[in-house]
């Protein structure tokens, strides 16, 4: 007994304060204004991500049905020759969340948590995480992010509760590997 004593214990000592924390998400995101094309800057390596590089993704919204139309996109080099690799899917917007919160399909009946976490004021970058800090992106509206603007970013992802140290950036370079 006081050996399972002494383990919960420990366990909440060591336990990371901010991880435990829901996740933050921002206040309010512009459907019209999140739409268009973004560039993968960083992410969390991810086992559907494996081997792309020049990711991007597309958001369109459907006011009608009040969700996203998204489609992302990746080049995968192998033996020299290059291979686009596209997935369509759907982003349903959590209700009293400021559009901050989103649910992705890309198979159905499989949802997804997406949580925009982090937005430049005039939306030229965004942090896109999971609740349970296992998936984050940083995406940009350029190819290229500028070194200042990663650094502040990464200082958000960590206060976040992310490790900055997980993130891999994502080649842009689209010409070959």
């Amino acid at each position: 007994m006081n050996r399972i004593f002494l383990f919960l214990l420990m366990l909440t000592f060591f336990a990371d304060p901010i991880k435990s924390q829901p996740l933050q998400t921002v206040e309010f995101v512009d459907p019209e204004k999140y739409c268009g094309k973004w560039y993968e800057i960083a992410s969390y390596p991810t086992r559907f991500q494996k081997g792309c590089r020049c990711t991007t993704a597309e958001y369109e919204f459907i006011t009608s049905g009040g969700y996203f139309r998204v489609i992302n996109r990746c080049i995968r080099f192998k033996s020299g020759k290059s291979k686009i690799s596209s997935i369509k899917g759907k982003a349903f917007v959590v209700k009293n969340s400021g559009n901050a919160k989103l649910k992705v399909r890309f198979f159905w009946p499989f949802l997804g948590d997406y949580y925009i976490t982090a937005l430049a004021e005039d939306y030229s970058w965004a942090v896109v995480g999971h609740p349970k800090r296992n998936y984050l992106w940083i995406l940009s509206r350029e190819s290229f992010m500028p070194t200042d603007t990663y650094i502040d970013i990464l200082r958000i992802v960590s206060a976040r509760g992310y490790d900055p140290k997980l993130l891999q950036k994502t080649p842009q370079n689209c010409d070959g590997e």
